[in-house]
């Protein structure tokens, strides 16, 4: 069991409050959470008495219990508001709980990763990573951190070791890599919290999440070069069945597409429909260029031919659009989405109304900016 924290005193839980308040009046705003404002913590009272402060508990108590994992992700991952203190704050604020429950376990287990992203440089390599670079620059919230990990910790150095052998989002997604890392941390339960055990998932997920980010390019950057290539050859749609589009999808569609996703997995991954539609389009793409993996369904055949315009002459350099140009300018670069709008990209750009937030589960594994793909972070503690 891990030690239980002292209660603080009225006036550090009334501070701790109104540092989370306007995180969660927001959060309570971007998700039309049926929570009516706190009055305790509207009014701005600098030293109010017992019945304020309990009442302010109890508030965000409602809002830990309204609040679910995945809308805290998409919401922290959208928002440029909230800095490294806010999230101190939050972290501080879940990690003082008494009960902790794997909600609030898998809040943590976020919240330690998104700020350490957002504490790490843009130039940050993978092999100086370690856990002496990662406890240096979580100080703020874990100290006197014992270097060495207990043996069961060496379970997810394999669980990195297999994602950096991924060649695709598919392999990740489907070779039970991810389900392997939810097991580690599940099996963890009380020792989840222990210093070095913080420090050891914090660098786990800041890598995974860079895995994640450079498959996922990777993959969206072939799509690219295929939907190019294919073009080239005088091909105007390809079957895309598989990718819940049409047997006939436009070329030039999935391009306007594959450049909406990049706004739309930075927001709001999950392993449901988003990103399975990314690995069955790179499957589409691949099929119509001749080197898919299988056959495709009996159902499917002859669509993806080529389907030049009535009336057209076969395409040309000179007659391309600009969007059907070389590959190069084509490629994409990740940034920071604004909050929002990932949803309503990839509807827009699919012709389709946005859907509505699902209430469902919670993603494998978060995701936000990865080195080389945001604004420059504040400096970070130097390595010794």
């Amino acid at each position: 069991m891990t030690p239980s924290a002292p209660v603080p005193d009225l006036a550090t839980q009334w501070n701790s409050a109104r540092r989370l308040y306007p995180i969660y009046s927001e959060l309570a705003r971007e998700f039309a959470l049926d929570l009516k404002p706190c009055g305790e913590l509207e009014s701005g009272v600098e030293s109010p008495g017992k019945e304020a402060v309990e009442q302010a508990n109890r508030w965000l108590e409602q809002m830990d219990n309204s609040l679910q994992v995945h809308q805290l992700r998409q919401f922290l991952q959208t928002n440029t508001q909230v800095n490294s203190a806010g999230l101190i704050a939050l972290l501080q604020h879940f990690l003082a709980k008494p009960e902790k429950t794997d909600i609030v376990r898998d809040k943590i287990d976020f919240l330690l990763v998104q700020y350490f992203s957002q504490i790490a440089p843009t130039g940050l390599d993978d092999s100086e990573v370690d856990l002496a670079y990662v406890a240096q620059a979580m100080q703020p919230l874990v100290s006197q951190v014992d270097l060495k990990p207990p043996v069961w910790l060496n379970a997810l150095d394999r669980v990195l070791e297999s994602a950096r052998r991924c060649k695709s989002l598919d392999e990740l997604l489907h070779g039970g890599i991810l389900e392997q890392g939810r097991k580690a941390k599940g099996q963890a339960g009380e020792l989840f919290y222990l210093p070095i055990a913080l420090v050891a998932f914090t660098r786990f997920g800041y890598l995974m999440r860079r895995t994640f980010f450079r498959l996922m390019l990777g993959d969206l950057n072939l799509i690219l070069d295929g939907l190019t290539e294919l073009e080239d050859k005088g091909v105007k749609t390809i079957d895309c069945r598989r990718a819940q589009f049409s047997a006939q999808e436009p070329i030039v569609r999935l391009r306007v597409i594959c450049q909406s996703w990049k706004v739309m997995f930075q927001a709001e991954y999950s392993s449901g429909s988003p990103l399975r539609m990314l690995v069955d389009l790179r499957a589409s793409v691949e099929h119509a260029l001749g080197r898919g993996k299988s056959k495709p369904d009996p159902k499917a055949k002859a669509t993806a031919a080529a389907q030049p315009a009535k009336g057209a002459k076969p395409p040309v350099a000179a007659a391309k659009t600009p969007v059907a140009s070389k590959p190069a300018p084509q490629r994409i670069v990740i940034g920071k989405p604004a909050p929002g709008l990932a949803t309503k990209a990839a509807a827009a750009a699919a012709g389709t109304k946005a859907a509505p937030r699902p209430a469902a589960p919670t993603p494998e594994f978060e995701v936000s900016g990865t080195p080389g793909w945001d604004d420059p972070p504040s400096p970070p503690a130097k390595k010794k």
